[in-house]
């Protein structure tokens, strides 16, 4: 089976390549980088929204990142928080 090429900016072969190493990794190390990919975007996002919302604190920056990957009725109803509307 041959990989479909996923990245448009990388050549075929370093794709295979790629591909190839992630068919070599043990199940813990395939967990490791999920982890790693995991937490690296959500530093990604909190530091978008501490740009966005400089004045919240680290609570509200982590129930706001709750509202973008549960969604805010979920939210609501699990912490009982309801972001602030933005603007007048």
């Amino acid at each position: 089976m041959t990989p479909s090429s996923v990245a448009l900016d990388t050549s075929p072969e370093a794709e295979a390549l790629r591909f190839d190493l992630y068919r070599r990794m043990t199940p813990e190390q395939k967990a490791r980088r999920v982890s790693d990919l995991t937490l690296g975007a959500c530093r990604l996002a909190v530091a978008g929204l501490k740009q966005r919302y400089p004045e919240a604190g680290a609570a509200e920056l982590l129930l706001r990142l709750a509202v973008l990957r549960l969604g805010a009725e979920t939210v609501a109803r699990a912490y009982g928080w309801v972001a602030p509307r933005d603007g007048p």
